[in-house]
């Protein structure tokens, strides 16, 4: 397990201290790195995991069929938790939007990629897509306490760019099309820059991680994020009969920490910033007690 870990995540966080120091020394702006990378490349990694793969419809079906079952059930679990022990509706609204989203794109592809190759990369890549969509409906309507309208929602999502590629890489696969040499080079060449630039963000991102969250509800978030997420993800991946490199992916990225965008959902809708933040920071720290064993019976 030790290898595990110094070949497959390691790597991935020695890559994000830069970001960490960078936010610190040069006093770079995290949201506009993120920007970069949301806006740009990784529309582009997107888009080149479909065209460039053999994934048909159904594998990417079965695919996102495990992406809503890891997220939904430990988020359900959350929501029963929350009623059980008495919290207040904020506290319920940020403990169930923290165990909702998994940390799929910084983390996620950049691990799976490592460990499991540029196949499972493919398979992670629809894993994060489908994440995408659900962050910008679901994740959205949790974070807002109801106050956001399904129009808001679909409005927000449409303005997500991972999800324009995915509609030209299916089209593209469909029609057996190709793009121009010359764009096709320089879409591959952003892709190529995002696995990189999104671990960069997340070191930036988590200098800015303050404050300090009740003990028993960020025990619950990093326990269902953490444990419950890639065994709600072994079970969904088992019964929708994904296999291989599919398998090894999805499983995996259910197990990821808890994803950098809930903090921006919960300091837009107020919703318990210092718990959501607080989670951040702890299960990413704790993710390598919890993803190095995974990793290992994966494979």
């Amino acid at each position: 397990m030790l290898n595990l870990f110094l070949d497959n995540l390691l790597p991935v966080f020695l890559a994000a201290s830069v970001g960490f120091l960078l936010a610190g020394g040069r006093k770079v702006e995290p949201r506009t790195v993120a920007h970069v990378g949301f806006y740009a490349l990784a529309p582009c990694l997107v888009f080149r995991l479909l065209v460039e793969n053999p994934l048909n419809l159904a594998q990417m079906a079965r695919i996102a069929g495990v992406t809503v079952t890891a997220m939904g059930l430990p988020a359900l679990a959350a929501v029963g938790v929350s009623r059980l022990l008495g919290w207040s509706r904020k506290t319920s609204a940020a403990v169930t939007l923290t165990v909702l989203l998994p940390n799929a794109a910084n983390l996620g592809l950049s691990v799976n990629h490592f460990a499991f190759g540029e196949e499972a990369l493919a398979q992670a890549g629809v894993f994060f897509v489908t994440a995408s969509i659900i962050t910008y409906t679901v994740g959205v309507l949790v974070a807002s306490l109801g106050r956001a309208s399904l129009g808001q929602a679909f409005r927000e999502l449409l303005k997500v760019p991972a999800l324009w590629a995915v509609v030209a890489g299916l089209v593209l696969v469909g029609l057996h099309w190709k793009l121009p040499l010359p764009l096709q080079r320089a879409v591959y060449l952003l892709a190529d820059a995002c696995i990189p630039v999104f671990l960069l963000i997340l070191g930036m991102q988590l200098r800015t991680v303050r404050g300090r969250g009740a003990w028993a509800p960020l025990a619950v978030i990093v326990l269902l994020r953490l444990v419950a997420g890639p065994l709600a993800g072994f079970a969904a991946a088992h019964g929708l009969g994904v296999t291989g490199p599919g398998f090894q992916a999805a499983v995996l990225e259910s197990g990821m920490p808890v994803a950098v965008i809930t903090l921006v959902l919960a300091t837009e809708y107020d919703v318990e910033p210092e718990l959501v933040t607080a989670a951040v920071l702890a299960s990413t720290l704790l993710s390598p007690l919890t993803l190095t064993p995974l990793m290992q019976f994966l494979k």
